[in-house]
């Protein structure tokens, strides 16, 4: 499942066969109290550029709710994680997690 190669102290060839082997890891990378909060925020800010979308019809607020939703959680990883963002080598699973962990955070399963 791993190699020796590492970036930021990670193995960087992991494969997961599915989103329950990779959310574990996901998990791992988001350890940091501080990056946890910021990709919370980064989250509800895009949700609520979505939300102003469909009120008033206008697309700037998709471009927004990428780059705050991005934004806030890659200063998560690159000034507190200190780790490469998961979204890098798996987006697909990295989107899923952050919205997995965002509603484990409003549920308090993880502390926020």
């Amino acid at each position: 499942m791993s190699s020796d190669n590492t970036e930021y102290g990670q193995p960087t060839d992991q494969k997961f066969a599915s989103f329950a082997d990779f959310y574990p890891f996901y998990l791992a990378e988001h350890s940091n109290l501080i990056c946890r909060r910021l990709h919370f925020v980064g989250s509800t800010l895009s949700l609520l550029c979505l939300a102003s979308l469909f009120v008033t019809g206008n697309f700037w607020y998709l471009l927004l709710s990428l780059l705050l939703g991005y934004g806030f959680a890659w200063t998560g990883h690159f000034f507190f994680e200190h780790n490469k963002p998961a979204t890098f080598k798996y987006p697909f699973y990295s989107f899923m997690g952050d919205w997995k962990m965002y509603w484990e955070i409003i549920i308090g399963k993880i502390e926020r």
